[in-house]
């Protein structure tokens, strides 16, 4: 599984690490240049979020239908040509739109799916938290390269390096990256339509919570830098740019030490909801230290609770939504879900940035509080992904002609495909309803 998940782990790494390095130091370049305000420097911090919002769901279906790897060509692609406009931005709004083009090329939910093609559902955990550790790695990188790099040498080269580090991914993608199986399924036109993916109860609430986490997150790297580099006169720190690795670091050694029991807890024992729930409360209690600190060791230890809450998210979100969707849905519910990642992205840049630009950090603070308590709620009533479980039977063994049928006969399957690859038929069922022993029973030859 590693040979399968690596290579792509490495492309998400590497487009990632060209996202973060800018973050730690881009509010506050935004900041300096010509026409710039704090409701501007906003919209750029979350503005590739509005394009990812616009093509999650276009890049996923289309990466159903033409294939995983030509999307995530198509992809890289624009993002290189984005972060080339945004090196060479000498005003906010040049700026903008590099960031902008930048999130066009919306390739996270095509790399989720094939990680989802390429791996069984038993094993996706597993997968998925290589993929989070390699983003997680590429990250606590950017929050040291950023600073020094922007601070010794410019903001823009960080933008070059951004467009090295896609071309990169490129190489990977067709040396190392393997191609998909080829899967056969059932499903009508009618249940093929994207109306479909919203049907789930527990998909609309994954969907509902990448919009929160990503709002926030976005609102975190929007008053990170400003309060801390800012002047004592305006309520900041005064730190220098280049210092500002000394506030991501420890945050993220701690995000980086909380990600494994959370992913121990939320698919070994089917406790994600509850991580989910603690994770939330560490967020809002982060926010309120950065909303009210008076002085930079507290600022920093809300940062670290922040980041804390935030990582135990990331080795299960990909994760359930992939276990939640049907086969044939798997792309486009992960574009919806992304979508709604990138849509509160940026509207956390845009929110935080007015809230900053017109009253304060406190008030910044007591919103993302609000946000917290309803987002708390909301999944107080998600349910597990552990009461789902998977049959895989090989063809010489199992009848394919029985599983048409055996949705009518049976209670509790949820569906089936086969993987005409490696030649097994595979049945998702409700393990309250349903059990192995006995579906094996009605489809052995």
């Amino acid at each position: 599984m590693i040979k399968t998940v690596l290579p792509l782990s490495l492309i998400v790494a590497l487009r990632f690490l060209g996202l973060f390095i800018v973050l730690p130091v881009l509010s506050a370049y935004a900041l300096s240049l010509d026409g710039s305000n704090a409701f501007l420097v906003g919209i750029v911090v979350g503005g590739y979020a509005l394009t990812q919002t616009i093509f999650q769901v276009p890049f996923g279906l289309m990466s159903d239908k033409l294939g995983r790897k030509k999307t995530l060509l198509f992809g890289l692609i624009i993002f290189i040509i984005g972060s080339i406009i945004a090196a060479l931005s000498d005003n906010i709004y040049m700026l903008m739109f590099g960031r902008f083009l930048q999130g066009a090329g919306a390739i996270g939910s095509v790399v989720t799916a094939m990680i989802s093609d390429l791996v069984k559902e038993e094993s996706r955990a597993h997968a998925m938290a290589i993929m989070g550790g390699t983003i997680a790695m590429s990250f606590a990188v950017a929050m040291v390269v950023g600073p020094l790099v922007g601070g010794y040498y410019g903001v823009d080269k960080l933008f070059w390096i951004t467009a090295f580090l896609a071309t990169a991914a490129i190489l990977i993608l067709f040396t190392s990256v393997p191609t998909p199986p080829k899967i056969i399924h059932t499903y009508s036109e009618e249940e093929s339509k994207m109306k479909h993916v919203f049907k789930d109860e527990s998909l609309k609430r994954m969907y509902i919570t990448f919009l929160f986490h990503s709002s926030i997150m976005t609102m975190a790297f929007l008053i990170i830098p400003i309060i801390m580099t800012g002047s004592t006169e305006d309520g900041g720190f005064g730190w220098d740019v280049k210092e500002l690795w000394k506030v991501y670091i420890p945050a993220m050694i701690l995000g980086l030490i909380a990600m494994g029991p959370a992913a121990v807890f939320g698919e070994k024992y089917d406790k994600g909801k509850e991580i989910f729930m603690i994770s939330i409360a560490s967020i809002a209690l982060g926010f309120l230290l950065m909303g009210f600190a008076t002085n930079a060791i507290l600022f920093i230890i809300g940062v670290c609770l922040f980041f804390i809450g935030f990582n135990m998210f990331e080795p299960l979100l990909q994760s359930f939504v992939s276990k939640f969707a049907k086969v044939h849905q798997k792309g486009a519910a992960l574009g919806v879900a992304n979508s709604f990642a990138y849509f509160g992205a940026f509207v956390g840049g845009v929110l935080g940035g007015w809230l900053l630009h017109s009253f304060s950090r406190g008030t910044l603070a007591l919103m993302v509080l609000g946000l917290c308590l309803v987002w708390f709620w909301w999944i107080s009533k998600l349910r597990n992904p552990g009461h789902r479980g998977n049959v895989y039977m090989e063809f010489d063994r199992y009848s394919r002609e029985k599983v048409l049928t055996m949705g009518e006969n049976m209670e509790g399957i949820l569906e089936h495909y086969s993987n005409e690859t490696e030649g097994i038929i595979v049945v998702k069922y409700d393990k309250d309803i349903a059990n192995e022993d006995d579906i094996r029973a009605y489809l052995v030859k």
